[in-house]
């Protein structure tokens, strides 16, 4: 479904083909947003980029561009002025604003959506946190950051497929076991074990825990501790497809981890030293050999995640995505070295690094150890803020970037906090349009010319589906976060500015349908984050 900038730019392609006379045109146009808003309503560098392989000045050639535009666009084209070196400007009639408010509207829940081609099976993986401890404040973030990945690649048309991996096997879950079987018989846990309440709560949870071997009882703790994160992870909107199991790697016979050392010894991937079996990592780009089995005979983690992959390829999947934390840096080249020696492309690969969050109240930062005891978990989160704001906070900067969760802010019920403000926009459009009636039509006239504020809106509104296409193909939710923000700040402006109910009924309908249309677009925003849309609030 194309959209009205869609087909602006098919008019300014076209224009640009007709002058050029039959030669070939390589050259990026743009169209945007001038910095100033006195200069129109969109700006092209269309002859700066054209017109030195035609052999013709670029003034000249954007010259000749705003006549042949007025030839495309017919009427609903105001004015095309030259600017500067070349570029040109361009003022929009009030009936094309009208109409983009339509095709906004008309497209419904899928304005913005289903563009991906082709679209692929793509297996996110994430929090997979190790089950020894509730889910923690960096696993919530990883968390609403997985699930608003997933939630971009499902609304442009990807099959998305959300797993968490539960590491149920190796030295920590022993540890586990032995922890909770310690508190059981009234005893400390060893140095090296975990200090927190929730072992205590285990302990009282599992019957007999004093007296089961270590494994028995680390076994019922991963099932204790799986479930719980389940419920958690639920409260904060975040459902999985599968919890993948490590131990599942193991079993069998033959195993997944022997199919995959099988494949890699067969083309001749990995060698005997030490007693140990290595895979030749370096011959892809990695430091160092690593690795797979140890001399004792036991697998490393290292064999068990280039099982995994294995397995995924396997299901299907045609990208694989996993959002790790920030101590995982240093896995990315042996990761993408194993899939390259599984005879896969890595590009099939991408993992995402999460960086840190600190929680601020008070100017004091939260320490977080599942093995000390001494974290805020995914629920105490909740508790204090709320699920919107918790993922909106988590949510509105880059992945990328270490975090400060500002408690204070998140729960105030003001305009300073930015979840707030736009859930208040998508509110007050809710109340305005319960008072009146959108009614759409093919007369959009207005009783006077549009205002500023109501084209500002409209131009912010058209720019959804790029965003969409901009966050799903960089990663990066938190664009979205940004656009629902500036959204909200262009339709306060709009509604600063511009009555919508005591006015002509032709300008009345118009700014309804605007309004309409923002909502759409705010609710869409607001989900893909995770956070709700309400239809009212209240503010102190």
């Amino acid at each position: 479904m194309s959209s009205p900038l869609d087909d602006l730019n098919a008019s300014l392609a076209a224009a640009v083909t007709a002058l050029a006379g039959g030669q070939p045109v390589s050259a990026q146009l743009q169209l945007e947003r001038p910095k100033q808003p006195e200069h129109g309503d969109f700006a092209t560098n269309a002859a700066l980029a054209v017109a030195k392989g035609l052999g013709i000045q670029p003034r000249e050639f954007a010259e000749q561009l705003t006549e042949e535009l007025g030839r495309q666009l017919g009427p609903t084209l105001v004015s095309a002025e030259v600017a500067g070196p070349g570029f040109v400007n361009l003022v929009l009639a009030d009936e094309w604003y009208g109409g983009a408010v339509d095709a906004v509207i008309e497209a419904g829940d899928q304005w913005g959506g289903a563009v991906a081609y082709p679209p692929l099976q793509i297996n996110i993986e994430f929090v997979s946190a190790n089950p020894t401890g509730p889910v923690h404040v960096g696993g919530t973030r990883n968390a609403v950051y997985g699930d608003a990945l997933a939630r971009l690649f499902s609304f442009v048309g990807h099959k998305v497929h959300r797993e968490y991996y539960v590491n149920d096997a190796g030295s920590q879950i022993r540890a586990l076991g032995v922890s909770v079987q310690a508190r059981a018989r009234g005893e400390e846990p060893p140095e090296d074990g975990y200090q927190g309440e929730y072992i205590i709560a285990l302990a009282a949870d599992i019957p007999g825990a004093g007296d089961l071997p270590a494994d028995e009882v680390a076994r019922l703790a991963v099932e204790l501790m799986v479930a719980e994160a389940e419920r958690s992870l639920a409260r904060l909107r975040v459902v999985f497809d599968d919890w993948f199991h490590e131990t599942t790697l193991h079993a069998g016979s033959p195993s997944p981890v022997a199919k995959a050392l099988t494949i890699l010894d067969s083309d001749g991937r990995t060698y005997i030293s030490d007693e140990a079996l290595w895979l030749r990592t370096t011959e892809f780009d990695d430091d160092k050999d690593r690795v797979l089995e140890r001399s004792s005979g036991e697998h490393t983690y290292f064999a068990s995640d280039i099982a995994y992959h294995q397995d995924k390829l396997d299901r299907g999947f045609d990208l694989m995505i996993d959002v790790w934390g920030a101590d995982h840096h240093g896995y990315i080249k042996r990761m993408h070295a194993a899939i390259s020696a599984l005879g896969h492309d890595p590009a099939c690969l991408e993992l995402l690094i999460m960086q840190l969050v600190h929680l601020v109240d008070s100017g004091e930062r939260a320490q977080m150890s599942k093995r000390a005891g001494d974290f805020v978990t995914l629920d105490e989160l909740i508790e204090d803020i709320g699920v919107d704001a918790a993922r909106w906070f988590l949510l509105e900067r880059s992945h990328e970037t270490t975090i400060e969760l500002d408690l204070k802010l998140a729960r105030e019920e003001s305009a300073e906090n930015p979840v707030y403000y736009v859930q208040y926009a998508h509110a007050r459009i809710a109340s305005l349009l319960a008072r009146g009636v959108a009614e759409a039509g093919p007369d959009v006239s207005t009783d006077e010319p549009l205002h500023a504020s109501e084209r500002a809106l409209v131009r912010k509104l058209l720019e959804f589906p790029g965003e969409v296409a901009d966050a799903a193909e960089r990663r990066s939710p938190h664009r979205i976060a940004s656009y629902a923000l500036s959204t909200a700040q262009a339709f306060s402006a709009f509604y600063r500015d511009c009555p919508v109910l005591d006015v002509g009924p032709a300008q009345r309908d118009f700014r309804l349908r605007l309004c309409a249309a923002s909502g759409q677009v705010l609710a869409r925003s607001l989900d893909l984050l995770g956070v709700s849309a309400p239809q009212s609030m209240t503010r102190d």
